[in-house]
């Protein structure tokens, strides 16, 4: 079946194209133009007064609409999340026992198989520094070696995208070479790393820094840390939360200024995104939610965020001053170039895949179109 999208403003990395259509032929975009000369479709939507960019891609998300994607009902999850936008997804895991990872990796591996929205699996974990473990469970921690590593790369069967590495732990750096050796991204994070320990990551293949500013050292004028070492080279792109309480305003706009097209937003979302306040579990920690904020359950420990792209997305044209274009990219085409997959996602173009989201003038979602099938509508 063929569906015509036509009469929006196409926004996606390249720029915005006004008078814009689509044509989507099953999972794929078939054609694209603008003006009045258009194709002939099984379907027509006339999306005059809209806006229409590349459905959003999260490199880190760990839950959504009451579930928890490693333990819970992962579909019910992702449609929390594709409602705002989100069409596929690397799905993340917390520090827990070497063999719970593994079923965990191999149960995703069967999502994945399943259903192409779901990119695969991320290892948050257990390769973390303890002082900088944020949400994850002390005792899961462990230094990585090559068996540990080689079993949970086999227990995923190709389906593990990303893992988070402390570059300064025993065997940190060898880790690094490995998993970037067998096509694996991996990034710094949860780390004490100071500069030239990041810098010497990034040489052993790193390429990816995990929730930027989170869970690491800050930037300091002397001791500039993972950060700076991150901003400054071309080679590595940073995760952000943009959701006005992991990072301040001020410091996300700078990190959009000194590393511009390498910037991915990210949701980092647990099981609330989408849900209501109260007591959620994270791996092995209990998480207290209020007012949207998930806190580990007694401290003031942030536990991921409540966030959904679409908010990241207002958050960065209407706080940071983005243009349409720049805060798409970081929700579209910058993930999928990290995956190694922007010849299939992150573009309103011809053969790429028909991931659509539509929002108003207001840009708010107002549907979505995520492997050529329509989500239910974000009102109901």
């Amino acid at each position: 079946m063929t569906t015509l999208l036509h009469s929006a403003t196409a926004v996606d990395a390249r720029g915005e194209t006004p008078d814009a259509w689509i044509l989507l032929d099953g999972d794929t975009i078939a054609v694209t133009g603008s003006g009045a000369e258009r194709p002939v479709a099984d379907e027509t939507l006339d999306l005059s007064g809209r806006w229409i960019a590349p459905g959003f891609l999260d490199l880190h998300a760990h839950g959504g609409g009451g579930e928890d994607y490693a333990t819970g009902d992962l579909a019910t999850g992702l449609a929390a999340h594709r409602r705002h936008g989100t069409t596929r997804t690397v799905v993340s895991l917390v520090s827990e026992p070497i063999e719970v990872l593994g079923q965990q990796l191999a149960r995703i591996a069967d999502l994945a198989a399943d259903d192409p929205r779901v990119l695969g699996s991320h290892l948050e974990g257990p390769f973390l520094a303890e002082s900088r473990r944020g949400a994850h469970a002390a005792e899961m921690l462990r230094a990585p070696d090559d068996a540990t590593i080689d079993r949970l790369i086999a227990a995923a069967r190709g389906t593990l995208r990303q893992v988070t590495i402390a570059p300064e732990l025993p065997g940190g750096l060898d880790a690094v070479r490995r998993f970037a050796d067998a096509g694996v991204v991996v990034a710094i994070g949860h780390t004490e790393a100071d500069a030239a320990t990041a810098r010497a990551a990034f040489d052993a293949g790193a390429t990816l820094l995990t929730h930027a500013f989170n869970a690491m050292p800050g930037i300091h004028h002397r001791a500039g840390g993972p950060v700076a070492a991150a901003l400054d080279d071309e080679r590595v792109n940073l995760e952000l939360v943009l959701d006005g309480l992991h990072v301040e305003q001020s410091v996300a706009a700078i990190a959009f200024a000194a590393a511009p097209g390498r910037i991915a937003l990210i949701s980092d979302a647990m099981a609330a995104a989408g849900a209501a306040d109260g007591t959620y579990r994270l791996g092995t920690l209990d998480v207290t939610v209020r007012s949207g904020i998930a806190m580990v359950a007694g401290t003031e420990t942030i536990a991921g965020s409540t966030l959904t792209l679409d908010t990241a997305l207002i958050l960065a044209i209407d706080a940071l001053g983005l243009s349409r274009s720049a805060a798409v990219a970081a929700l579209t085409a910058t993930p999928a170039r990290i995956l190694g997959l922007a010849d299939r996602f992150g573009l309103l173009a011809p053969g790429f895949a028909a991931d659509i989201v539509v929002l108003d003038a207001d840009d708010a979602v107002e549907s979505v179109w995520a492997n050529g099938v329509i989500a239910p509508s974000v009102v109901e």
